[in-house]
C-alpha cells in the first residue's frame, strides 16, 4: 500500500522519479562497469574554430558518455562531458553545475578540466560546492558547482562525476539525448537489475529520429549512439521540456502486468481500485465525522462544500514528515490524526463524500507541470496525482482539498484539462479532468493616478487575483516569509510597467484564504509617462503591457504554443488631469475576438478624468504550432492597440 498511498510526485526540473523499495537485496554483489575518465584529446579538436552543422554555436558538445549500472545494493551512472568553446560567449560553459535529486542520489568522483589550444592541460584544483536550486512537494534538489579557471576561446572543458543512487532502491532513469547545445557525437548505457523476478524492465522513446533507436545485446546491456543531434530550441510557452526533447525513459515495472495496452490498464486500475477500497472502507467513523460537518437541511452543493473546508482545513505532512508519522493504515487514522499528506486528505474526502451520500470515485491523474501522458506508453508511474469524482446534481465534478490553497469547485492547475483513470471494481476508464474557462482565473489591475504638469504619473494601485492566478501564487510562496512575498509582488508588477516605475506594495493579500482572491495595494509612481512639446502632450494608452512588447516576434516556431491555464488580464486606469489641460483626440476601441483568445481596449474622456480599460484573455492550454500565424497575427494586433496614444492640450 506504500506505493499507492505515498506516491512520489514529478518535480520542477523534468526529472521523473519512481522508488520501489528492494527487499530481495541481501549479499548481492556489486558488478559496475569501469569508471569513465578524461579521453584524449585529438589535434583536429583542438584547432576547430567552427562546427559547419552549427556556424553560430558559441560553443559545442564534442562527446558525451553516460553509462548507467543498476545491479548491487546501489546503482552508479557514470556521466563525462567534453565541450569545445567557439566564441566568447561560450566561456560561461566554464561554469559546471550538476543537479541531483537528495531523496533519491549524491554525487561523487567529480572532476573537471581545461585544455587550451596550444594543448597546455589546466586541471581544476580547487573544490566545488554545493547549493540549493529547487524545492518542491518536500524534495530539495541541489547543484555540484564549480567554475574553471582560464578559460578561453578555442579550450575544450572536460569532466565526469558518478551519480550514486541510495541503498537497495530502483529508480527509473533517462536518457536525455538533446542538449541545449550542437552534441558531435554521445554513448548511452545502461545494465538493467537482474536481482530478482520481481522487476522487469521497459522503455519508451521519445522523439527520436530512425537512426536513435537503443539496441540490447545479449547480456541485457542497452545501448544508443548517437551522432550530429541540433541544439534543443526553448522558447517562451512551450510545453515541458521533457515533453520536447528528444528521450529514453526507462521504467521498473511489475512483470505480471500484461503488456497490450487495454489489459494493462485494466489489470493496474483494478489493484489501485482494491487498495483504495481497502483504505477507505466504509465506516462508522467516516459517518460519525460527516454528522459533525454537515446539516440536515444543507443543499448537496453546501453539504460537500463544507466537507471540503473541513478536509482543507486538516494540514498536509510535508514529504520530510512522512517518514516520523505513524502507520496510517486508512482514512479512520487521518481523521483522527488530523492530517495527512495530500494524497491521504485527497481519499479522507472521497470517503466523506461517500458518507455523505454522494456517488464519489478515485481517480489518478497525469499531473502535466513536468509531462504529458499517453495511455500507450504504459507507464503507471505517469499517473501520478490523484482527485476525487462526486456526482452533484447529476453533473460530475472533480475536487482535490489536499493539495494546498486550491479553491472549491477547481483543480491544481497542472490537473486541469489532464488525462485521469476514474477506478472501480472493473479496472476504471479514462477521463479528461475539466479545464477552467478564463473568466475564472485573472489578474486586474485597478488604479487612481493623477497626472502631474511634468509628465509624472502617481497614485494608487489595487491588483486583484483569482482563481488558478491567486492558487499559483500562494503555492509558489507558501514557504516564504513577508519580506520575501512583498518582493515576489513588486518584482513581477515592476515587469508589466514601464523601465522609470517607483512602485511600493502598501497593503500585503490574504496568502492563505484558498478561496478568497489576493488583493494587493501599492503606491505607484511613474516618471515621464507623458510627453510634452510645447502645447502639446501624448499620453500613451497601453500601461501594464511591457511583458508582452515581444511575445511571439520570432516569424518561425519550433514548439507547441502553452499556457499552464487559460487566464485573463484586465486592466481599469482612471488618471485625473491637470488643471487646465484638455484632450485633443482619443484612439479608436480596439475589439479582437478569436475563438481562443481576446483582446479589448478602450479610452474615454469625463469631466477632466481618462477611463482607460484593457482585457486580454486566453481560453486554451496547447495550441498546435500550425495555428503559430493566427496566435502570433493576434499579439501584433494587441501591440498595435498598446500603442495608441491620447493627444492632449494644455496651456
Amino acid at each position: 500500500m506504500t506505493d499507492f498511498l505515498f506516491r512520489p510526485a514529478n518535480l520542477s526540473l523534468g526529472i521523473a522519479r519512481r522508488l520501489f523499495p528492494l527487499m530481495v537485496l541481501v549479499a548481492i554483489s556489486v558488478v559496475c562497469r569501469a569508471s569513465i575518465g578524461f579521453q584524449p584529446v585529438s589535434t583536429e579538436e583542438l584547432k576547430m574554430t567552427r562546427e559547419p552543422q552549427a556556424p553560430e554555436a558559441n560553443a559545442i558538445i564534442l562527446y558525451r558518455q553516460v553509462d548507467r549500472d543498476d545491479n548491487g545494493s546501489i546503482s552508479k551512472e557514470e556521466n563525462y562531458v567534453r565541450i569545445k568553446v567557439l566564441k566568447e560567449d561560450g566561456r560561461k560553459y566554464a561554469n559546471i553545475q550538476i543537479a541531483y535529486d537528495t531523496d533519491s542520489a549524491t554525487i561523487s568522483n567529480l572532476q573537471a578540466r581545461s585544455i587550451k589550444p596550444d594543448g597546455t592541460v589546466v586541471d581544476f584544483k580547487g573544490e566545488s560546492f554545493t547549493s540549493v536550486i529547487a524545492k518542491a512537494k518536500g524534495y530539495k534538489y541541489m547543484a555540484k558547482t564549480l567554475v574553471l579557471p582560464d578559460v578561453q576561446v578555442g579550450s575544450v572543458i572536460e569532466y565526469f562525476y558518478t551519480v550514486e543512487f541510495h541503498e537497495s532502491t530502483l529508480f527509473d532513469s533517462h536518457w536525455v539525448i538533446s542538449q541545449d547545445l550542437f552534441t558531435r557525437r554521445a554513448k548511452f548505457s545502461l545494465k538493467p537489475y537482474s536481482g530478482s523476478t520481481y522487476f522487469a524492465l521497459h522503455y519508451v522513446g521519445h522523439n527520436l529520429s530512425p537512426d536513435q533507436t537503443p539496441t540490447t545485446a545479449s547480456n541485457s546491456l542497452v545501448a544508443l549512439q548517437v551522432e550530429d543531434v541540433p541544439p534543443f530550441e526553448t522558447e517562451d510557452y512551450m510545453p515541458p521540456i521533457a515533453e520536447e526533447q528528444a528521450r529514453v525513459d526507462f521504467i521498473y515495472e511489475d512483470p505480471t502486468l500484461p503488456r497490450e495496452k487495454d489489459q494493462y490498464w485494466k489489470e493496474v486500475g483494478k489493484r489501485w481500485n482494491s487498495q483504495l477500497e481497502s483504505f477507505t472502507g466504509r465506516s462508522k467513523t467516516m459517518e460519525q465525522a460527516v454528522s459533525q460537518i454537515i446539516a440536515s437541511g444543507d443543499t448537496p452543493e453546501a453539504k460537500l462544500q463544507k466537507i471540503y473546508a473541513r478536509v482543507q482545513s486538516m494540514k498536509s505532512n510535508t514529504e520530510e514528515r512522512r517518514g516520523k508519522e505513524k502507520s496510517v493504515r486508512n482514512v479512520e487514522d487521518v481523521w483522527k490524526n488530523g492530517h495527512g499528506t495530500e494524497y491521504q486528505l485527497n481519499w479522507l474526502f472521497l470517503a466523506l463524500a461517500r458518507a455523505a451520500g454522494f456517488e464519489s470515485h478515485g481517480c489518478w491523474v497525469a499531473d502535466r507541470k513536468d509531462h504529458f501522458f499517453s495511455p500507450n506508453t504504459l507507464q503507471k508511474a505517469k499517473l501520478d496525482s490523484n482527485v476525487v469524482s462526486v456526482k452533484v446534481n447529476g453533473t460530475d465534478k472533480y475536487y482535490a482539498p489536499g493539495f494546498a490553497f486550491t479553491p472549491y469547485g477547481m483543480l491544481p492547475w497542472n490537473e486541469t484539462g489532464a488525462t485521469g483513470l476514474i477506478l472501480d471494481k472493473e479496472g476504471g476508464h479514462w477521463i479528461q479532468t475539466p479545464s477552467p474557462d478564463s473568466t475564472q482565473s485573472s489578474v486586474a489591475h485597478t488604479a487612481a493616478l493623477k497626472l502631474s504638469e511634468t509628465g509624472d504619473m502617481e497614485g494608487k494601485l489595487t491588483v486583484t487575483y483569482t482563481g488558478l492566478e491567486a492558487s499559483q501564487r500562494r503555492v509558489e510562496e507558501q514557504r516564504k516569509d513577508a519580506i520575501a512575498r512583498k518582493k515576489y509582488l513588486e518584482d513581477e508588477l515592476r515587469a508589466e510597467l514601464p523601465f522609470a516605475t517607483e512602485l511600493e506594495l502598501t497593503s500585503a493579500p490574504d496568502w492563505t484564504n484558498s478561496d478568497a482572491p489576493m488583493v494587493a495595494e501599492f503606491t505607484l509612481k511613474i516618471v515621464g509617462w507623458v510627453l510634452t512639446s510645447g502645447e502639446r502632450a501624448i499620453l500613451p494608452i497601453g500601461l501594464f503591457v511591457a511583458g508582452e512588447k515581444h511575445v511571439f516576434d520570432d516569424i518561425d516556431r519550433v514548439h507547441p504554443i502553452y499556457r499552464s491555464f487559460p487566464s485573463q488580464k484586465l486592466d481599469d486606469l482612471t488618471i485625473e488631469l491637470p488643471t487646465g489641460w484638455t484632450v485633443v483626440s482619443l484612439p479608436r476601441p480596439r475589439n479582437y475576438i478569436h475563438s481562443t483568445f481576446a483582446f479589448q481596449n478602450q479610452a474615454q474622456e469625463e469631466d477632466g478624468k481618462l477611463h482607460i480599460t484593457r482585457s486580454l484573455a486566453f481560453n486554451f492550454t496547447l495550441m498546435d504550432i500550425e495555428k503559430y500565424p493566427s496566435i502570433r497575427e493576434f499579439y501584433r494586433l494587441v501591440r498595435v492597440g498598446d500603442e495608441q496614444q491620447i493627444l492632449l492640450h494644455h496651456d
